[in-house]
């Protein structure tokens, strides 16, 4: 099993949106592809379970039938940071629990997992514990998926040098307009980040209205 953790330059990245494009990419290839969100915040209670949308949205692209818990096994309903809303609800995340989540993916027939993070890379989950050694636990390749907007190549340089340092490899990014309005000097910017990050340009996804209605498969190079 092909194991994938997508990441974002910062919170409001454009990371589901390139997740889920990624994983209607692979299940064209055809491949069994199926999807995670470890952890997520700012969820909401729907037939009397906790769900998250971007849980919700990678679980309609993937072709494989999945229990929501299977997905995304800590939810928590305050849309705040997760490891600050496990501690309000007395909830220790633990990595282990996030391991077996993984290796579980590894008796279903899984030729690909694409596992979806949460805000950036470097993100808290609980007191000594921090996203990117669960990654380097479960030997992910990380994809980074770049926000075009003004900040972007530091943001992006940064998140690659904590990535390469935490001992994960960087397989490809993705860039993405998250906004209606194009940011200033766009394709300068895109050849910047082609020239400073160094690895594959996976796809560069436009803004794109009603995404989650859409087969956005075709950004990929």
């Amino acid at each position: 099993m092909d194991t994938y953790f997508i990441t974002g330059t910062d919170t409001d990245a454009g990371k589901t949106v390139a997740a889920c494009a990624f994983v209607q990419h692979l299940v064209k290839s055809p491949q069994n592809v199926a999807v995670m969100k470890p952890v997520a915040s700012g969820c909401y209670w729907l037939k009397e379970q906790l769900v998250n949308d971007d849980a919700l949205n990678l679980m309609r692209c993937s072709n494989m039938n999945l229990d929501y818990d299977r997905v995304n096994p800590y939810t928590f309903e305050a849309a705040i940071a997760p490891h600050i809303a496990a501690a309000d609800n007395a909830v220790v995340i633990e990595q282990e629990k996030l391991v077996a989540a993984v290796e579980w993916f590894n008796t279903q027939q899984t030729d690909s997992l694409i596992i979806e993070g949460a805000g950036g890379w470097q993100l808290p989950l609980a007191p000594g514990l921090r996203m990117p050694r669960v990654v380097k636990a479960i030997d992910a390749k990380v994809i980074l998926v770049v926000g075009l907007k003004l900040g972007c190549l530091n943001h992006a340089l940064l998140s690659l040098q904590s990535i390469q340092q935490e001992g994960c490899e960087m397989v490809g990014w993705i860039a993405i307009q998250t906004e209606l309005e194009p940011m200033p000097r766009q394709e300068e910017n895109l050849a910047s980040l082609r020239e400073l990050l160094g690895t594959q340009e996976l796809a560069n996804i436009p803004y794109v209205p009603e995404w989650s209605e859409k087969d956005m498969s075709l950004y990929f190079q």
